[in-house]
């Protein structure tokens, strides 16, 4: 695993950072004082078309911008999802005018057509927001916490029982800060499969996956999003 990258005077580049660095007009060549900016002295490095093209995206709202990168995002559950009949279910999606939705649907379906599997296709954000519900309510477990102390250990040998329930604890509340792509990465670690069937649906988790997770919880290397 990487170290985080930090600034010259070595903290580390977290969300207000690049939000600060990205506001800073002298690389657009201008001097800013009292809040007023004024052409500089130096010359830009980005050019004005580009900064206005990012202050655009900054202006749409976090949950637009996620929803868009989540389009551009591998599907949460790809390669994990499988129906009754234990066949695989595939990411899928359609557009109407400017929205996109996205669902899972199963190979049986595809090979076999409409109503050859009970459960044929869900739409992708219904599913994905319950297995990540079951992942929430699994890390509150007793039995989970002391698995993924067991499994730290292999990691770390100084990690303590306490150590890996503070950092599943502060999984819960960062989840919504990460981006897409990195949610994607941490279900992918942490769930081996996830079988739905007409009564509900089972997610099969991956204990060293776990072990590694709190590791990079407690060692400071998650990312969140912007």
């Amino acid at each position: 695993m990487t170290a985080p990258i930090r600034t010259p005077r070595g903290n580390r580049i977290d969300k207000k950072y690049v939000y600060r660095m990205l506001s800073n007009r002298a690389y657009i060549g201008e001097a800013v004082h009292k809040g007023d900016s004024y052409p500089g002295e130096h010359d830009a490095i980005i050019d004005h078309e580009t900064w206005d093209r990012v202050h655009a995206i900054l202006q749409e709202s976090p949950r637009k911008r996620a929803a868009r990168t989540r389009a551009d995002t591998p599907a949460l559950l790809k390669g994990l999802l499988f129906g009754p009949d234990g066949a695989a279910f595939s990411p899928t999606h359609t557009r109407k005018g400017e929205r996109l939705y996205r669902y899972y649907v199963s190979q049986t379906v595809l090979k076999h057509g409409a109503g050859s599997c009970p459960v044929g296709r869900v739409p992708a954000g219904e599913i994905e927001g319950a297995v990540i519900d079951q992942l929430r309510a699994v890390f509150r477990q007793p039995e989970i916490v002391a698995g993924t102390w067991k499994a730290a250990r292999a990691y770390a040998e100084d990690i303590s029982e306490a150590d890996a329930r503070a950092a599943l604890q502060q999984l819960d509340p960062l989840w919504d800060e990460l981006f897409p792509a990195e949610q994607a990465r941490i279900v992918t670690l942490l769930v081996e499969r996830v079988d739905i069937g007409e009564g509900g649906l089972h997610v099969r988790l991956r204990m060293d996956g776990l072990g590694g997770l709190a590791r990079e919880m407690l060692a400071g290397e998650m990312g969140a999003a912007a």
